[in-house]
């Protein structure tokens, strides 16, 4: 369960992580920094911190944050409302990013699987991102990433986020809960 305790923690973690990637967020956007620990109880494992600066109709700005090797699991973003989904592009700002995508499956990937969630980890064709690097995925793409040793901080462009229809592998995932305190 994420308390207002480990919320806190993660959000002033989250600013040192930006501030080693030298971006500059408004005191306001520091007040709406967003935690997701996706109702695991799990945050060093399985989370992110990100920051939404917009998200409208036709377009979506976030900065995501993870701490070292901290993963966001698999998931993919579905056709809603007849739109075909969301369309994202992940621009690695600092540290080192493990990007997993259907395709070739990577022979010996970098990613460390969180314990007891190996299951829900389906695809495996690795894309390593490093600062300046992106990758853009298709609408409806299975993917799920995972942070360097050092952590991360991604920026993410897409089209309109709603997060509350984003399907996750693991069943025990609830989307609409969690980004909340």
């Amino acid at each position: 369960m994420l308390t207002k305790e480990l919320y806190e923690k993660a959000c002033n973690r989250a600013l040192t992580y930006l501030d080693k990637a030298a971006i500059v967020i408004t005191e306001e956007e520091k007040m709406k920094m967003q935690v997701a620990e996706y109702g695991l109880g799990d945050l060093e494992n399985i989370g992110l911190q990100l920051l939404v600066y917009v998200n409208t109709h036709r377009c979506c700005a976030k900065e995501l944050i993870l701490f070292p090797e901290q993963t966001c699991p698999e998931h993919r973003h579905p056709p809603v409302g007849g739109e075909p989904g969301k369309e994202e592009t992940f621009r690695c700002r600092w540290g080192k990013v493990y990007l997993y995508v259907p395709g070739e499956p990577a022979q010996n990937p970098k990613a460390r699987l969180p314990k007891d969630r190996e299951s829900f980890f389906t695809v495996w064709h690795e894309i390593e991102l490093n600062p300046g690097e992106q990758y853009t995925l298709e609408p409806d793409t299975l993917h799920w990433f995972q942070a360097g040793l050092q952590g991360a901080v991604i920026s993410e462009f897409s089209t309109q986020s709603r997060d509350e229809f984003d399907i996750y592998t693991d069943p025990k995932i609830n989307p609409a809960q969690k980004r909340t305190v």
